[in-house]
């Protein structure tokens, strides 16, 4: 379900979405989101409004001391990167490619996001990078994942992007004069549920799954289950 937080631009509640044992995400548990900076003084009270317990943002710290969140003095704020700036990158890494670098490099940094969505305060929790798609996108793919989504609906809510960021896409791919440059950019703003399945799939070949790759991160049992409880609204058999 999207939601109005002006003037962010590709923000959504992850309830409804449909667990394997015939539960649902529950409605109000874990939001996605773009750069919560955007926001205006009206988006700022939507977030209030929204019972908002912990806001996670997974940009790196000179992304955030440049542009910092409204709520960076809030207590609900965390500031939890999942690389450094000094960390090796390889442009010439397809998305997925680049997604499984990232989680392989620093399984710490990734379980520990996912450990603050596990141990916040009742209400809702907040993931967000810049775009909502990438960073952000692998932290709730994780999380919905161990809450038992099928890896078919964790992609395709990794591929619904508001339009509002496309155009948002496209505004900035019509500023790169380069062709290899306004080339590299616009794969990186693609979201296909294959990058996503792909990712999901090198988790179980090469950690035995998600639930194990987080425990190598150290993500605890307790964490784990708690997870599960809070992400998930409980079956009811017609």
């Amino acid at each position: 379900m999207h939601l109005t937080w002006p003037n962010c631009l590709n923000v959504r509640d992850l309830g409804g979405l449909p667990t394997g044992d015939g539960g649902r995400i529950a409605a109000g548990a874990l939001i996605r989101s773009d750069n919560l900076s955007r926001l205006t003084d009206a988006g700022v009270t939507a977030v209030r409004d929204a019972s908002v317990s912990r806001i996670i943002d997974v940009r790196t710290s000179p992304e955030c001391e440049g542009d910092p969140s409204p709520f960076a003095t809030d207590p609900v704020y965390r500031n939890m990167p999942l690389y450094h700036p000094d960390d090796p990158y390889d442009p010439t890494l397809t998305l997925d490619q680049t997604y499984m670098a990232m989680l392989d490099l620093h399984p710490e940094l990734f379980a520990a996001a996912v450990g603050a969505i596990a141990d916040a305060p009742p209400g809702a929790v907040v993931v967000h990078c810049h775009a909502g798609k990438d960073r952000s996108g692998n932290v709730v793919a994780l999380a919905l994942t161990v809450a038992g989504v099928p890896a078919e609906s964790v992609a395709a809510d990794y591929a619904h992007v508001d339009d509002r960021m496309r155009d948002h896409f496209t505004e900035q791919l019509a500023l790169i004069d380069d062709p290899e440059e306004r080339s590299q950019l616009a794969e990186s703003f693609t979201a296909r549920p294959e990058t996503m399945l792909a990712v999901l799939q090198h988790l179980e070949d090469h950690y035995g799954g998600t639930e194990s790759y987080l425990r190598q991160g150290g993500l605890d049992t307790t964490q784990l289950h708690t997870l599960k409880a809070r992400l998930t609204s409980p079956h009811n058999p017609k």
